[in-house]
């Protein structure tokens, strides 16, 4: 008894593979959204005009970690401290600016924020070069 053989069939059976794809495709879609680190926010490009500086103390720290209160140098944090002390005597809700050197280490800056915050002051504002 001999069986007839059916000729070989040279296409790609594509079926498998789709179906993979497919499984994959909505895997990828599933957690995607979840694999996002952060807040996505659109920041805006403009620049804006600069800010009047009022009568408010201006700290500015060097990139070799040398703090300034109003152009008078200070020596260390507990000199910060005792300055903001006594600008509050007469500004119980005052505020000041803060401006640091880019290259200055961001803990360091961390840091006199910190110990602005425990002296008393409630209002930080970070100063910046504008875009030209």
């Amino acid at each position: 008894m001999l069986r007839k053989r059916r000729p070989l069939m040279a296409e790609i059976n594509v079926t498998p593979f789709v179906d993979v794809m497919l499984v994959l495709l909505v895997i990828f879609m599933v957690t995607a959204p979840l694999m996002q680190d952060g807040v996505e926010l659109e920041l805006p490009k403009e620049t804006i005009a600069p800010v009047d500086i009022k009568d408010i103390p201006n700290i500015s720290l060097q990139s070799n970690k040398t703090i300034h209160w109003n152009k008078k140098k200070l020596g260390n944090l507990v000199e910060l401290t005792q300055q903001i002390g006594l600008y509050l005597q007469g500004n119980k809700n005052g505020g000041v600016y803060l401006q640091a050197d880019k290259k200055l280490d961001y803990g360091f800056v961390m840091q006199v924020m910190a110990t602005i915050k425990r002296a008393g002051i409630k209002n930080i504002g970070m100063v910046t070069d504008p875009k030209r």
